[in-house]
Order: C-alpha cells, then structure tokens, then sequence
C-alpha cells in the first residue's frame, strides 16, 4: 500500500484547488500517481458539475473589464446559487479571469447550442468554429490545455453549487 503524504496531499490541492478530503482520496485510488489523481479529481468535477447544472442560480455578479487603452472593454454576467458565493474569492476571481478571456479571445457565443444552426450549416469544420466562437469551448487563455468550460467544472467541484455565465457583451471602439 502506498502511503499518501500531507506533502503530496497539498502539492495536488494547490495544482487542482479542490478540497483536502478529496485530493487525499484521488491520490490513494490513483495509488500515488499525480497524472492518475488529477485525473480522477477531473472527472469527479466534471460528475459534480452535471448534478448541480439543473439547480437554480440566480445571485452572482456583474463583472467589468477594460483593457489597457481602453480601446477593449468587458461586461459579463456569472450566476450562481446564493449570494454568500458570489462574494467567495475564488468566484470573484474567476468572473475577472472570464471577462479578461472574452476581452482577448472575442466569443461570439456563451455555449455551443447558442450558435445559430444556419450559421454552423455554412461552416466546412463546425467543430473548429465552436472552439473559435464559443466562450466555453475555448481554449483558456492563461493556460490552453484548459477550457473555460473546464475552469467552471473545477470552480463548481470546488465550491457546490451551480455556477453558470448568464450573458457578455464585449466592446471594442470602432466595432
């Protein structure tokens, strides 16, 4: 049996930010492997995330964004269940962190569904437009070998409730 460390335990609390119980667990199923841990703590958030996403979110936050120059400015809506949340650090962090990627990354769309179909009809890869276009199926722009849509999963294994981008408006002057 391999022995799991509290050094270890806080290495994959610090790379994951999920909760001291549930790295402690990953890594003794993952038996010691990190790769294996972060894995399995992926997939729970990912669980955790489709259980919560039928729950009522109707506190969260606007946030506000304009680019240095001010020749980019974001408004962007993030709902969650209760309003003890929206004041959470890590929300907050999380509404700055999206605004800035929609001020850098232009989205059309929040969601693929919200796509028009005869704008995805015209498209020869629909799968390379989504990912272009739509906010949670881009890449992050901090770190691409995440999602947004993988960034709100981890926020949502994290704190426990549903948490969802309501709406965006994005400005640009002279757009």
């Amino acid at each position: 049996m391999i022995m799991t460390t509290a050094d270890d335990i806080k290495r994959l609390r610090e790379e994951t930010s999920c909760g001291v119980i549930d790295c402690k667990k990953a890594l003794e199923e993952a038996k010691g492997d990190f790769g294996k841990a972060k894995e399995l703590l992926r997939k729970k958030g990912l669980e955790m995330a489709a259980k919560k996403s039928d729950r009522v979110a109707r506190e969260g936050r606007v946030e506000a964004y304009i680019h240095n120059g001010n020749k980019i400015g974001v408004v962007v809506e993030v709902n969650c269940e209760t309003d003890f949340v929206a004041r959470n650090e890590d929300f907050c962090r999380f509404t700055r962190e999206v605004a800035l990627h929609i001020a850098a990354m232009n989205p059309r769309y929040i969601r693929k569904e919200d796509a028009p179909a005869e704008v995805l009809s015209r498209e020869a890869d629909k799968e390379a437009y989504i990912k272009a276009n739509c906010l949670l199926s881009q890449a992050y722009v901090k770190d691409p070998g995440k999602t947004i849509q993988d960034l709100l999963n981890e926020l949502v294994a994290k704190i426990g409730e549903n948490i969802m981008i309501g709406r965006f408006v994005r400005f640009k002057v002279g757009e």
